[in-house]
C-alpha cells in the first residue's frame, strides 16, 4: 500500500535538520511514499526546504498562514513567487481564516487571505486552505476568488452540512481529514465521510499535531497516517488498500503530479 500525507509540519516535530530528515524516511518506510510540507510562516519556509532538499519524496507548500498576519515578513508575494520556481513546490499554503485564536483583526486576515488566493490564481497552483471557526467567511470568499487550480480545506473540521454546501458550490473543492477522524466520538466528520464523493476526499498527518486514537500520547508523524486511512477504509466499507488508493490517486490528481 502507498500512501499520501498531503499536510505535515516537519519543522515542528524537530528542529534538527538530521531527525527531520529521518522521520521523512521512517514515513516512507511505513509506506507513506510522498508528503507535503507545511509552513507557518516564509521564514520556516526557506530553512525547512533546505533541511529536507535531500528527501526526493517530500513536497512543499509555501504560503502565510494567518497566525502571521500581523507579521507576513517584507516583500512576502515576492517570496512566495520566487520559491513556487522551486523545485518540488506544489500549492500555495496554508492559508486562509482563523477566529479561534483572533489573529491581528478579521479584516487584516480577510485581506491576506485574499491577497494569496488571487496570488494563486496568477501562479495556476491550488491552495491549502485553513478554517478555524471562520467557515461562513472561507466559503464565501472562496465562492468569489477560488483558484482555477482548485483547493483543499485542510484538517476538516465542519459538519456535513457545511460539506454539502461546498460540493453544492461546484467548486474544486477537496476535503482533507487528519487524525482526528480516528476519535469514536468526532461523528461531524464520520457523517462527512459517509456523504462525500470517494474522490473528494485526501488525508493528512497535521503532524506533530491530530495524533490518532491509535497512538494518543505521542508527538504525531507522517508515518502514523495508516491509521487514519485504516479508520477511514472503515467508514466507507472498503478495503484498506482502496482506501489507501483512492487517497492517493486523488491527492496526486489535486496537486497535478503523475501517481
Amino acid at each position: 500500500m502507498r500512501y499520501f500525507d498531503t499536510h505535515a509540519h516537519i519543522g515542528l516535530i524537530y528542529d534538527d535538520p538530521i531527525e527531520q530528515l529521518l522521520v521523512c524516511q521512517q514515513a516512507k518506510q511505513a509506506g507513506v511514499s510522498r508528503i507535503v510540507s507545511i509552513c507557518n510562516s516564509l521564514v520556516d519556509f526557506k530553512q525547512v526546504y533546505e533541511n529536507l532538499k535531500p528527501a526526493e519524496h517530500v513536497f512543499h507548500a509555501v504560503g502565510v498562514s494567518p497566525s502571521e498576519v500581523q507579521n507576513p515578513g517584507k516583500d512576502w508575494q515576492y517570496t512566495i513567487e520566487a520559491a513556487v520556481k522551486m523545485p518540488r513546490v506544489i500549492a500555495i499554503g496554508e492559508i486562509g481564516l482563523d477566529y479561534f485564536h483572533k489573529y491581528g483583526d478579521k479584516r487584516s486576515q480577510i485581506e491576506l487571505f485574499i491577497d494569496q488566493l488571487e496570488l494563486a490564481a496568477r501562479l495556476d497552483l491550488p491552495v491549502i486552505i485553513h478554517n478555524r471557526e471562520a467557515g461562513h467567511d472561507v466559503l464565501e470568499i472562496l465562492r468569489d476568488r477560488m483558484p482555477p487550480a482548485g483547493a483543499v480545506l485542510h484538517c476538516y473540521s465542519e459538519n456535513a452540512e457545511y460539506a454539502d454546501r461546498v460540493l453544492q458550490t461546484g467548486l474544486p473543492i477537496y476535503f482533507s481529514f487528519a487524525g482526528n477522524l480516528t476519535y469514536r466520538n468526532a461523528r461531524n466528520l464520520h457523517e462527512t465521510v459517509e456523504m462525500l464523493p470517494p474522490d473528494r476526499i485526501l488525508i493528512e498527518s497535521e503532524s506533530p499535531f491530530m495524533v490518532p486514537a491509535e497512538y494518543r500520547g505521542k508527538r504525531n508523524k507522517p508515518e502514523y497516517l495508516p491509521s487514519t486511512a485504516w479508520f477511514l477504509s472503515e467508514i466507507l466499507q472498503v478495503e484498506p488498500e482502496e482506501a489507501a488508493e483512492i487517497t492517493y490517486q486523488n491527492a496526486c490528481r489535486f496537486f497535478r503530479m503523475e501517481p
